[in-house]
């Protein structure tokens, strides 16, 4: 998830990581090992977020 540097977080990419039980992987592997699938869920865990806290603003 590296191609746009700065549209999310590395802190959030992180927790929406232990969320989805891929944060061990990424530590001691990288983002490279982590499967296509994984990367899309934490995607779409951060635009669920993203319109969580813009709907409360």
């Amino acid at each position: 998830m590296g191609g746009r540097n700065g549209i999310m977080s590395d802190r959030l990419k992180m927790e929406i990581a232990r969320e989805l039980g891929v944060y061990d992987t990424v530590k001691s592997k990288g983002w490279g090992d982590v499967s296509s699938r994984d990367c899309g869920n934490i995607v779409r865990k951060a635009i669920e977020k993203a319109e969580r806290s813009a709907g409360s603003g």
